[in-house]
Parts: structure tokens; C-alpha cells; sequence
């Protein structure tokens, strides 16, 4: 089997999974952050699986929407909202500049911190990106949601892949390819020996011990970068 015809098989059996409701880890570039991400379906995540992010990934996470979405919602970018001179030349080594958004937790949440809580808050913000296409608004998402909180939002650039190629864009092309909402938890895989990112061979056997599939971002955005 040709690199070609290995990367188009990963990319398909990511798409396969992620319809399913299953988590895929996806490796973005070696000259960018050089990071593999858990990344599930918002609507498909469970007290379980944000323990598997916690225990398994270690990093942060966060909660990618699409950018009509994040409009919808009335989301700024972080950067923009915040006045203070920690956010002026907001220079970044790998990218022109950060997704972050608000921090949320849902209304019906304690403390929002738990497993059950970030759970609920991830699977109703699934929920509420779905619905966009049902007249939900940004209204109806400060109903539901309140701020800070202990989830957090990234807003994927206008144009997705053509724009910018981070988790963010590159869990949102691959929600669309799998039909589902373009709301997508992604969480960085840290390597405990080091404290450093996981490498990919380790990341990609950890795909393999647990049934998961790993995928690299070359192979998305090949295959679904044309502005998706």
C-alpha cells in the first residue's frame, strides 16, 4: 500500500468513526504546534470520555465551533474582548494568532469542573450547534449557558482550512465530513515522562492499543481542505 493510499484509508476510517460518535486523535504538522488532539464529536461526549481526556491527554479542553456558528452565538475572539496590555502584541510562534474564545459552563452545571458537569456543558453546546439551523440564536444560547466557566470555546477562522490548518479547522472538516454538528472537543496528548507534547509513533500506538484512529492533519486537509 502506497503513503498515498495508507493516508486516504486513514482519513476515511476517521470520517467512519467520527460519524459512529467515536474520538480520533489527529497529529496537525511537524512545523506548526507538532501536537496530537483527542478530538471527539461534542454531541458524543459523556462523563467517560472527558475522563479519557483528562487522564489520557492531559491537556486542555476545549470545545471547537464552526465560525457561522460562532457568529450565531454572538463569540468574539478572546484576543479582541480582552483590554489589557497582556493582549497587545499577542505574537505567537506556530500561528498568526489564537481560536480562543469565552469559557462556558451550562446553566443546569454546579460547579461545572466535574466530569458530569463538563460533560453536560460539551454535550449541550453540540446540541445548540445543531440546532443553529432551527433559528437557535445567541439569545437562546445565554438561556443555556453562562460565562466564565470551565469550558473552552474556540472559534474556527472564517474560511476553515483555507485560512488557518489548527485542531480547531481540522476537527471542523472532519465533524462535516461525518455529518455531524460542527461543534468538536479536541485536548492535546502530553507525554508524562517529559511534560512535552506525545510524539506521534507514541500517540499513534496509543490509537492502536485502545481501537482509535489516528490520522495526520496532512492527510485531512488533503483530502478535505477545499474550504469546508
Amino acid at each position: 500500500m502506497t503513503q498515498s493510499t495508507e493516508s486516504e484509508a486513514a482519513v476515511e476510517a476517521a470520517v467512519d468513526a467520527f460519524a459512529d460518535g467515536q474520538p480520533v486523535l489527529i497529529h496537525d504538522f511537524a512545523d506548526r504546534e507538532g501536537e496530537t488532539d483527542i478530538v471527539y464529536p461534542a454531541t458524543a461526549v459523556d462523563a467517560d470520555a472527558v475522563a479519557r481526556l483528562r487522564n489520557d491527554a492531559g491537556g486542555l479542553i476545549c470545545v471547537a465551533l464552526s465560525d457561522p456558528v460562532s457568529e450565531t452565538f454572538g463569540l468574539p475572539f478572546l484576543q479582541e474582548l480582552v483590554d489589557h496590555p497582556a493582549a497587545a502584541d499577542h505574537e505567537l510562534a506556530y500561528d498568526d494568532r489564537s481560536s480562543f474564545s469565552l469559557t462556558v459552563n451550562h446553566r443546569e452545571t454546579f460547579t461545572g469542573i466535574t466530569d458530569e458537569d463538563r460533560a453536560l456543558t460539551i454535550s449541550e453546546l453540540g446540541g445548540a450547534a445543531a440546532a443553529v439551523e432551527s433559528g437557535y440564536d445567541e439569545a437562546d444560547f445565554a438561556d443555556d449557558f453562562r460565562t466564565p466557566g470551565h469550558v473552552h470555546l474556540l472559534r474556527a477562522a472564517p474560511n476553515g482550512l483555507v485560512d488557518r490548518t489548527g485542531h480547531t479547522e481540522l476537527g471542523i472538516a472532519l465533524a462535516e465530513a461525518a455529518g455531524q454538528p460542527p461543534a468538536v472537543v479536541v485536548c492535546e496528548m502530553l507525554d508524562d515522562e517529559t511534560g512535552r507534547a506525545r510524539s506521534p509513533v507514541d500517540a499513534e500506538t496509543y490509537a492502536d492499543r485502545h481501537g482509535l484512529v489516528y490520522v495526520e492533519g496532512e492527510a485531512l486537509l488533503s483530502a478535505l481542505g477545499d474550504g469546508s
